[in-house]
């Protein structure tokens, strides 16, 4: 199932991440679109949404941001990975990048993962975010299970 939303506003993206985090996703989770679309305002939001308190830095030169998230005493490994910069595909094992991955409770939300796509298991959500005219972006979710996005019933 494909649902495609318009973004309009940093409301409507912190409403689009709000959602996300009912979703209750594991796995990895790719963010691909135009540079500067907001795939990492997407994610910033979204680890907020999800109990993060503090800073949210773009792995844009680390490739990758660990986080814990705490949930009612739980805590969900969450990884932020920025691929742009991959110089080489071997780098992600030189990393570990591919343990974040093998554990089964994590979630790794990915940017740019078409650079090694050849080296991933497919996304368990693939989220992609176009720029369009007059500062609207189109975001195109695909499932294979119905999602509940009801909550953005006024984006769609």
């Amino acid at each position: 199932m494909q649902y495609v939303l318009n973004i309009t506003s940093e409301t409507d993206t912190q409403a689009l991440a709000q959602a996300l985090t009912k979703l209750k996703l594991s796995g990895s989770v790719w963010l691909s679109g135009d540079l500067g679309a907001g795939k990492t305002t997407l994610t910033r939001y979204w680890l907020q949404a999800m109990g993060h308190e503090g800073a949210v830095k773009s792995p844009t030169y680390t490739l990758v941001e660990p986080y814990e998230i705490e949930n009612r005493g739980s805590v969900k490994p969450v990884y932020h990975a920025d691929l742009y910069r991959l110089q080489d595909p071997e780098e992600l094992e030189f990393i570990g990048f591919f343990e974040y991955l093998d554990n089964p409770d994590s979630l790794v939300i990915i940017e740019w993962a078409s650079r090694p796509e050849d080296l991933l298991t497919p996304p368990t959500l693939p989220i992609q975010i176009y720029n369009q005219a007059n500062d609207i972006r189109s975001v195109t979710i695909t499932s294979d299970e119905p999602l509940d996005l009801s909550p953005l019933n006024d984006l769609q």
